[in-house]
Formats: C-alpha cells, structure tokens, sequence
C-alpha cells in the first residue's frame, strides 16, 4: 500500500509540473501569435462617430439627404486609390495560375503538387508557385497557346495573352442569409409551403446553400476610354493607360464593382496565406469600404466640412486648385491634370489618406437606397446587397463616391453621393481597400489583456 501511495504521489508531482494552470481556468495555449502590425500602403483611421450627410440636396432624386450620426469601427485603409501597377499584380497572379495549371495537365513536371508529403493524392491538385515558367521554352509555348489570342486575331501578328482568359475563381459565403435561420415550426412550414418564406434557410446544418461560387472576368476594360467619351481623342489612353509604366502609379479605371470586389478577394487570400506559413494569425479580409467608413475617413476627424481638407473653398491661399476635377467651365487642366493624375498628388488629408476628392471616384460596398439614411442601423451602418445577373438594373446600383477629374465641384464633396451599375466600367471609376481591424484600438491587444483586463 505504501509502494502505491508513493507512486500516486509520484505521478501527481510530475502532472503538477508538467501543467501550469494547476487546475485554473487560463484559457487555450499556444495560439497562434498576433500583435498589431501596419499593413504595406494602409493607413489606420481609429474607431468614432460622425454626423453622415450634409443636409444637402441630393443629386439622383433632388431631395434633401437627412442628417445621421453613425458610428464606425476602427479600420485600415488604403492610403491612395489602387493603382494600375497594383491591379496588375493580381492580373499577373490570376494569368500565371491559369498558365501553371495548364502546363500541370500538360504533363510538365514541377507544375502541380499531386501528393502530400505522405504520398498520399491530393484532389484537385495544387498549384506549385516555386517552378519558374520559362516562357520561351517551346514545349511551353506549345502547351499554353490556348491562353493566347488566336492567330486570325493577332496584330501584326503579335504573341499577346487574351485578356478574355484571365477568369478569377473565389467563393463567398453569404452570412446574411445564414442569419436568417428557420425556426418555423412544422406546422407553420406546411402553411407557408408554396410562398417567399418557404424559401428561407433551414439552418447551419445544409450550409453549402450558404456558400456562392463566382468566375470574374480581371482585366480591366480599357476601351472605356472611347465608349465613354465618343467624340474625344481618348485611343491613345486606350491603348496604352493600363499597360505602359508612365501611367504605373496611376489610378486603375475601366474596372467594375465585380472586378474590385474580385481584387478584395485575392488580396486577402494572398496575405493570410503567406501569415499561415508562418504560423501568424490571419488578418481580417480586405474588402470595399461602406459608404459611412469611406465619408468619416474623407472628412478626416473634421465635422461639417463639405472636402476633406476643410472648406468651403477648393483652392488653397495661393489661389491653386486642391484637387483633380472639371474646374470652372470646362477648364481641366487649370487644377494640373486634363483627365487622372498620379496617386498622392495633392496634400493628404488630416488622417493621411490622398485623393479622397477628386481624380478618380471610388467604388464603395453598399447597394445604392436613397432613403438609407432613415432606416440604416447607426452602429456600423452598411446597406449590402448581393445582386444576381437576373435581377432588376435597379438592385444593381453601388454607391461611388469622391467624384472624379471630370466632375464639377458639387460630386466632390464628401458627402455627395451617386450610384453606378456593378457591372458596368468606367474611365472615372476606381477603388481603395479597407481592412477591418481586429480588435478596439492599436495598442491595446495583446500586452493590455495578458494578466488583466484593460478598460
């Protein structure tokens, strides 16, 4: 019996050591790590409140927009709009794991990734990123013509990738119809079989109803150049604006609310997979700004104000122009630019963030609803809507805002807003990400709630 005890005794002292909650509630350990990091480009606008809305006439339906007191959550956001440079990363990223996908079912070596490191198949295969494609090597060339413009449409009969290849594939899921769970009862479900409400979800246990595929065409249109302004000398912008390094650091245009949203998509991808290989916590997912995050950031902390610099007045003391738009009657170049201008151009506003009137308007999440104002929630207020290819052109609407180089001073203000169609491109249109931070505040994360609680 002693021998026992002894042993008990043993195997006790051993599991006390071996544990250091001794029995305490101290929550999961070895977590993945986290602590604020600054994101490449992004500038953080802290968590407040502001008065939405100037009381002023609204331009689409000519009534007079209410006042409203929203507040956001802290969040990043791009510190200038997405350039051409920048959008095309993510088109080089989708033609390249279009081109190694191919030369992986070619039969290629090095281009797939078909089993794990047990040997074990992997199903679909996964792309390798570390092969380099030698795109001059004729067994190459041979295996990734179909990803060219074919022969008959070639000019001069140059090689040149077809733009209408380059299809971007995500998926999303659509959390608020996920919300909207059942719990009817059998007897109600009986008595609305055959109406709207039959139709609502049942629940997480089917939740692949939940879950949306998307294919997106990413090259941007650059014919919007001609088509938007006909009788205009616009061919040379269309043909050189997104391809040529003069205009790298130029805004993006001639891209869509679906496309914008696509580059969302695969932005968040490509970070959180390079923080998942260093066992770092990911990051919230990139995604359009709403409309009420996109105006507090534009005001910069400044209440009342209609541009982001202040007000009322669009040239500073020396009597130059603050921003790139349509000055006066029709004299574009007066403020330096006749159409878009070099992201940053002008001063940044109070928060840092650049060109939030002016050159080129910006796409924001939200459905466009005129009377948002009256029945959105003030807390984080967001009106969206995922509109379908069926759907009226009138579900269809996204908000834009900031106004662009061809806007009077009206569209510029910061709050001023319009809609265009979400499929739709235009050579004023482009965008700037937002990333929602994970937490209240910087600084007060990790080190402010390891032994206490902060308040």
């Amino acid at each position: 019996m002693k021998k026992i005890v002894l042993m008990l005794s043993g195997v006790m002292l051993l599991w006390s050591c071996a544990t250091s909650d001794r029995g305490e509630l101290t929550g999961v350990q070895n977590r993945p790590y986290f602590e604020d990091i600054d994101l490449t480009g992004m500038i953080f606008v802290e968590q407040g409140n502001f008065i939405m809305g100037g009381g002023t006439q609204d331009n689409v339906y000519g009534v007079t927009s209410p006042l409203r007191t929203v507040q956001v959550a802290s969040f990043f956001m791009d510190e200038t709009e997405i350039t051409n440079n920048e959008y095309r990363q993510f088109v080089n990223w989708v033609r390249d794991s279009i081109a190694r996908r191919m030369l992986g079912e070619a039969g290629i070596e090095g281009f797939l990734i078909e089993e794990d490191e047990f040997g074990e198949p992997i199903e679909p295969a996964i792309i390798n990123w570390e092969t380099k494609i030698d795109w001059e090597n004729p067994e190459v060339k041979e295996a990734l013509e179909p990803l060219y413009v074919s022969a008959k449409d070639r000019y001069y009969n140059f090689r040149t990738i077809d733009p209408a290849k380059l299809n971007f594939e995500y998926y999303w899921i659509d959390y608020k119809e996920a919300a909207k769970k059942s719990d009817f009862s059998a007897a109600q479900k009986t008595e609305y079989k055959g109406t709207m409400f039959s139709n609502r979800p049942r629940g997480i246990n089917d939740r692949s109803q939940f879950i949306h595929k998307e294919v997106i065409n990413v090259y941007p249109d650059t014919l919007c150049w001609v088509h938007d302004y006909v009788y205009s000398n616009n061919e040379d912008y269309a043909r050189r604006y997104f391809s040529s390094p003069a205009y790298d650091h130029y805004p993006v245009v001639g891209v869509t609310w679906k496309q914008a949203t696509a580059f969302c998509v695969w932005r968040s991808n490509y970070l959180n997979n390079y923080l998942r290989s260093i066992d770092y916590s990911e990051m919230s997912d990139f995604r359009l700004p709403t409309e009420a995050e996109w105006e507090y950031a534009a005001r910069g902390g400044m209440s009342d104000m209609p541009y982001p610099w202040g007000g009322p007045y669009i040239r500073n003391i020396n009597g130059c122009f603050l921003a790139n738009y349509e000055p006066l009657r029709g004299q574009y170049d007066d403020d330096g630019g006749m159409r878009t201008l070099m992201v940053g151009h002008y001063a940044p506003n109070d928060f840092g963030l650049y060109d939030m009137s002016g050159n080129v308007a910006e796409w924001c999440e939200d459905a466009y609803n005129e009377s948002i104002y009256i029945v959105g929630n003030s807390l984080s207020l967001v009106n969206s809507y995922n509109a379908a290819d069926d759907d009226p052109p009138a579900m269809k609407r996204k908000v834009i805002r900031g106004g662009s180089w061809k806007d009077q001073k009206y569209y510029i203000q910061v709050q001023t807003r319009t809609y265009e169609f979400q499929d739709t491109a235009k050579s004023y249109i482009g965008f700037r990400c937002v990333d929602g931070y994970l937490g209240r505040v910087k600084g007060d994360n990790m080190k402010a709630a390891s032994n206490v609680y902060a308040y």
